[in-house]
This record gives C-alpha cells, sequence and structure tokens, in this order.
C-alpha cells in the first residue's frame, strides 16, 4: 500500500475514533455545575455564591483556577497516555477514548470557572463552540444553528475530528514502537491537553470579560492570550 495511501487509511480511522469518542463523551459526560461551584469555593475561596457572580469576582483569580485546571488534565492524560502506550498503535484508538473524556471535562471546568453553566441548549451549544476553539476550528458561520443542539453538536464534533485527526496522524505515527510509545503517548497526551485548555481559555476568557463590560461598565483589562 503506498504511503500516501496508508496516511490517509489511518487518518480516516483517527477520524472516526475522534468522533466516536467525542459523541459518547457528549452523552456521557457532564461535569455537575453545583458541585463544582462549591468546589471552587472550598478550594480556591472563590468569593461567589452563584455563577453569576463570578462576574464580580477578579479576572485574575479566575486565569489562576483556569491555569491550575489546565495542569492538573495534563497530568491527568500524560499518565494515561504513558499506561495505555505500553501497547503501541495497538491501545492507540482506546487512548483516543479516553483522552476526549478528560479533555471534555476539562473544557466544561473551564466553562464553570468563567460563569458559563451551559444549563440551556443555547449555553450547551457554546460549550462545543469553545470545544471547537480549542481544536483550532473556527464554527463562526454555523452559530446561526446553535439553538437546535441536536443537529448543531454533532456536526461541530465532526469539523473537530477533522481537524484533530490531520494533527494526530503525523505526531502520533511513532506509536508503533511499544516501549517509545510509552513516554510518546504520555508527552502527546500532555501537549495535546495543554494546547486545546490555552485555547478553551482563551475563549471563555474573552467572552466573560465582554460580558463582565457590560454588566459592570468597567474597561476591558489587556488581553492575556
Amino acid at each position: 500500500m503506498p504511503d500516501s495511501a496508508k496516511k490517509s487509511w489511518a487518518r480516516r480511522r483517527v477520524e472516526n475514533a475522534v468522533r466516536s469518542a467525542f459523541m459518547k463523551a457528549y452523552h456521557t459526560i457532564k461535569v455537575d455545575p453545583d458541585n463544582y461551584l462549591q468546589h471552587l469555593r472550598m478550594t480556591y475561596q472563590l468569593p461567589a455564591l452563584t455563577y453569576e457572580g463570578v462576574y464580580s469576582v477578579d479576572p485574575e483569580l479566575l486565569d489562576r483556577i483556569a491555569e491550575d485546571t489546565i495542569r492538573a488534565h495534563m497530568h491527568i492524560a500524560a499518565a494515561e497516555g504513558a499506561g495505555l502506550g505500553i501497547g503501541g498503535l495497538f491501545t492507540m484508538l482506546p487512548d483516543l477514548g479516553i483522552l476526549a473524556g478528560i479533555t471534555l471535562r476539562m473544557i466544561q471546568k473551564l466553562s464553570l470557572i468563567y460563569g458559563f453553566s451551559y444549563e440551556t441548549q443555547e449555553e450547551e451549544a457554546e460549550l462545543w463552540v469553545a470545544a471547537a476553539s480549542a481544536a483550532g476550528v473556527d464554527i463562526s458561520r454555523e452559530l446561526v444553528e446553535k439553538q437546535f443542539v441536536q443537529r448543531f453538536v454533532p456536526r461541530v464534533i465532526q469539523r473537530i475530528a477533522v481537524s484533530a485527526s490531520a494533527e494526530m496522524v503525523e505526531k502520533w505515527a511513532a506509536r508503533v514502537i511499544p516501549l517509545v510509545s510509552s513516554a510518546l503517548g504520555a508527552g502527546l497526551n500532555y501537549y495535546f491537553v495543554k494546547v486545546w485548555g490555552e485555547r478553551a481559555i482563551g475563549h471563555f476568557r474573552q467572552k466573560h470579560l465582554q460580558i463582565r463590560q457590560q454588566k459592570n461598565a468597567i474597561p476591558l483589562p489587556a488581553s492575556r492570550m
């Protein structure tokens, strides 16, 4: 089989795996907003009783919490990648499923940290807009349909899968060597979550500051991203 055909076959496999993993995560994984707010109040002394109150919290505190959250998920993803990486390519697809779950939980937590509790269908759609942004996908032309969540989310996930698969096939090719694959799996998962987390912070922070300005009529702080 020519190299181009192998690459195309591998990319289709990875694309299907990413799409399946995120669809499963969409239906099964949800961070409870109320419980997570209590966690933030206890762990970080967040001075907010509701997510509406988050817009009165110092943005620098929110940024620190968000950065801590990304680091925690980077370490979880690295440990998972090192464990499954021992199996080389044979465990690559299961690894993608777990990585999708870790990434989605992180994005949900970042959403909550910046005051977006995804309780309505429109807010849920916005969460997936952020996920697409984290994947480096521009879906601005599709936002008109975001009120139809059951149609909107699968389309966003497909776009995420197409974008992510291109990068993964290139960078994860070395997993064919099992011993090298463990260290590589840890490093790639760590980097994957780091990049997606930083992009998600940029998305949520910008939107948070826009809403904050509207609510409080104060000047926007300089962007950090």
